[in-house]
């Protein structure tokens, strides 16, 4: 049993070891618990500022990808028109107002030169009236006896 007196010796040995480094750290805790707690906190107000950071980075984000979802909506829909006023039945289209805007161009310039061919028609009547009536009036002057004129201006 000398043995188990040694176990048991030693084990006193070290109960009353941890019994006296328990006291000891007991004593101390307060004051490595507040210098600790410090520390904690202070890590913890780092942690708390990057993570308000990383929430106010991430609604700006969240904005700012909307944005671009709403840009890229509004693009699509533009080349969508594009592609509806291009294919072939808009290029049909197309063809066939030029066509028409073809021929209104001729029926206007027919017109225009139906026009000008009266114009010229009219003026040619009108200096023949003029030419008429200028001869009539020499003919009706001729016809009329001539008045001496007295050159007192009165009349007898």
């Amino acid at each position: 049993m000398p043995t188990t007196g040694k176990r048991s010796s030693q084990a006193s040995v070290v109960i009353s070891a941890y019994e006296n480094l328990a006291r000891a750290t007991s004593t101390c805790t307060p004051t490595r618990d507040a210098a600790g707690q410090a520390e904690h906190e202070r890590i913890e107000v780092t942690w708390r500022e990057r993570a308000l950071n990383a929430e106010a980075e991430l609604t700006r984000t969240q904005k700012e990808v909307l944005v671009q979802r709403q840009r890229i909506g509004e693009l699509m829909g533009q080349i969508r028109d594009f592609d509806q006023m291009v294919p072939g039945e808009s290029l049909q289209h197309l063809i066939s107002e030029n066509t028409t805007l073809k021929h209104r161009v001729q029926q206007l310039t027919q017109e225009h030169r139906r026009l000008q061919e009266r114009l010229e028609g009219a003026r040619s009547n009108l200096r023949f009236s003029d030419k008429r009536s200028a001869n009539l009036e020499a003919q009706v002057l001729e016809l009329q006896p001539v008045v001496p004129v007295d050159p007192t201006g009165f009349s007898s």
